[in-house]
């Protein structure tokens, strides 16, 4: 009994060691790919064969998209600490009586996934996603987690990242869009196998006038001042 306690205290040891050492890592150096990028790629659709994804840094990165992305996802982004309590009790009430599956993650969270984790539902996955979502509140900054969401995130049928999203909807580089092609690939991101940024439907246009109005209220942001 007591090797196999002391084979579960180095495992989980050794699991600590060497997840705080990758978000370290990703701290400084770009992802190259994801769990979710790979998934998609050996699932059985010509679309998931299609992998797009061209890392960029921030910089090169529209502060239109930067912001329509945090309107659409998170707007508590640059004040919560990875978690909104009040999104997730709300979604958690809706889930209780609805059939559909509403989701409370943030933008943290949500990195948390694309980079480290699964997509599949389950309560491991989550516990594994909290861990994850408070390692890069506390070792990133906003400013990273939001440069890492926008290369990683799925935008389009085997599309990954802002960049490739700007060169596939708009054909142009992530860093010259405008708000309403900002807001457009942002009104994608609840499902963007299903839907299209452009030419976009009624339901997606509906959506994208929203964003941008969301964009106007929230203002001008600066990533920089935030930890």
């Amino acid at each position: 009994m007591k090797k196999l306690f002391r084979f579960f205290a180095k495992l989980l040891f050794w699991s600590i060691i060497f997840s705080v050492g990758l978000v370290v890592l990703f701290k400084y150096v770009p992802i190259p790919t994801t769990p979710l990028m790979v998934i998609r790629y050996f699932e059985n659709t010509d679309d998931t064969k299609n992998w797009k994804h061209d890392w960029v840094p921030i910089e090169k990165i529209s502060k239109n998209i930067q912001l329509a992305a945090i309107c659409s996802e998170d707007q508590k982004f640059l004040n919560h600490s990875g978690f909104d309590i009040e999104a997730i009790e709300k979604a958690y009430e809706y889930n209780k009586k609805g059939k559909r599956i509403k989701g409370g993650s943030t933008i943290s969270q949500q990195t948390a996934k694309n980079v480290f984790l699964w997509p599949e539902r389950s309560w491991l996955r989550k516990g594994l996603e909290t861990y994850f979502t408070f390692l890069i509140e506390q070792i990133w900054t906003k400013e990273r987690i939001l440069e890492v969401y926008l290369n990683s995130i799925e935008m389009g049928p085997g599309v990954y990242g802002v960049e490739a999203a700007s060169q596939y909807w708009f054909k142009k580089p992530a860093s010259r869009l405008d708000a309403y092609e900002a807001a457009a690939i942002a009104s994608i991101l609840p499902n963007p196998r299903k839907y299209r940024a452009n030419p976009a439907t009624s339901y997606i246009q509906k959506r994208k006038q929203w964003i941008v109005k969301q964009m106007k209220f929230y203002g001008k942001f600066d990533l920089k001042k935030q930890k």
